[in-house]
């Protein structure tokens, strides 16, 4: 008999964000017996509208999405939406990739986790759907090597995926990124691992996880950048925390002094949001901040406030939250409506 794979058991877990109409995971791994139905459409629905989010932008964007090679020029031209991995997913499972189908799959459904969309057990959910099914050799050997990925028994998941995805005809593929990542979870001072993934950064300039495994692998302002960069890209989602605790161990801070950390980017952007809005009150998010001791990200907000302190209405705002604060906070807050 002909052997057809359906990853719709697992992708089912899309409609959780999709906003589809899917129901949420099975908490154990028994699949209802109307789940394929409901997938479906709920695959299908969000693969339909992602074609029509990217075909909005060009041609060329339509169709470079017809082709596994187009998805990956706009990966790396970063242009991530949600669904491209289920598009790619489903163009693999018809080429028989059943394999790369899993991976691809597990990718779209990983974005959604670094972004705090859904929870880790949907994920696991997921795959022990898979695993459910009556499948060939490959399909539970691949779903057991990603599940292996997803509990970080980084051992078993590299001996499982490297059959799989060890190709260095696309070296930044969503495998090769997993495998470097067990690489890299093993031994932190691997050099090789760690330069390739250095040089994939551009396919994944916008995944959470992809800075996260790097911030904790690299050392140094290599490790900061990643940090940065991880919590930039989803500053709510699960691995922003962890990545707050590498900035403040870099700045040499307390571990207690990492949730008042903000980025660069996330000064800037309660600067910016405030006075465009002519509401000085938003600045009082960057004061836990200004209250930590000296660190470069203190630094940054101090200097960038008293940009602000050419306008009247926020240097009064300013001069008044000095006069009523105490300690390092109103040092600081006199320092900045000095100009």
């Amino acid at each position: 008999m002909k052997f057809k794979f359906s990853i719709l058991t697992f992708l089912f877990l899309a409609a959780v964000f999709s906003g589809c109409g899917g129901e949420k995971s099975q908490r154990a791994g028994k699949i209802p017996a109307n789940t394929a139905v409901k997938t479906q459409v709920s695959a299908a629905a969000l693969n339909a509208s992602t074609t029509a989010a990217l075909r909005e932008g060009s041609p060329e964007t339509a169709e470079l999405l017809n082709s596994l090679d187009g998805i990956a020029q706009l990966e790396r031209a970063g242009s991530w939406v949600q669904g491209i991995a289920i598009a790619e997913s489903s163009m693999r499972e018809s080429a028989g990739d059943y394999a790369g189908a899993l991976a691809a799959a597990y990718k779209e459904l990983a974005w959604a986790y670094g972004r705090g969309l859904i929870q880790k057990e949907d994920i696991e959910a997921g795959l022990l759907n898979v695993l459910a099914l009556k499948n060939e050799e490959t399909v539970t050997a691949a779903a057991n090597a990603i599940l292996a990925f997803v509990r970080e028994q980084w051992g078993e998941a590299y001996a499982g995926l490297l059959p799989f995805f060890d190709n260095l005809d696309e070296p930044d593929s969503f495998g090769r990124w997993m495998i470097l990542v067990c690489a890299l979870e093993q031994n932190r001072d691997d050099r090789r691992a760690g330069a390739f993934y250095k040089a994939i950064r551009a396919r994944y300039a916008h995944f959470p996880e992809y800075w996260y495994r790097g911030a904790k692998a690299f050392s140094g302002i290599a490790g900061a950048e990643y940090a940065e960069n991880c919590i930039n890209s989803s500053p709510n989602g699960p691995f922003a925390g962890e990545c707050r605790n590498i900035l403040a161990a870099f700045s040499g801070l307390k571990r207690g002094d990492a949730p008042f950390i903000k980025t660069k980017t996330e000064i800037e952007t309660i600067i910016t949001k405030s006075f465009n809005a002519g509401n000085p009150v938003l600045l009082d998010s960057l004061f836990p901040l200004i209250s930590l001791p000296d660190n470069p990200y203190t630094v940054y907000a101090v200097n960038s406030l008293r940009s602000l302190t050419s306008i009247p209405k926020f240097r009064d705002f300013l001069t008044e939250q000095a006069e009523s604060s105490k300690g390092r906070l109103a040092e600081r807050l006199s320092y900045i409506c000095r100009g």
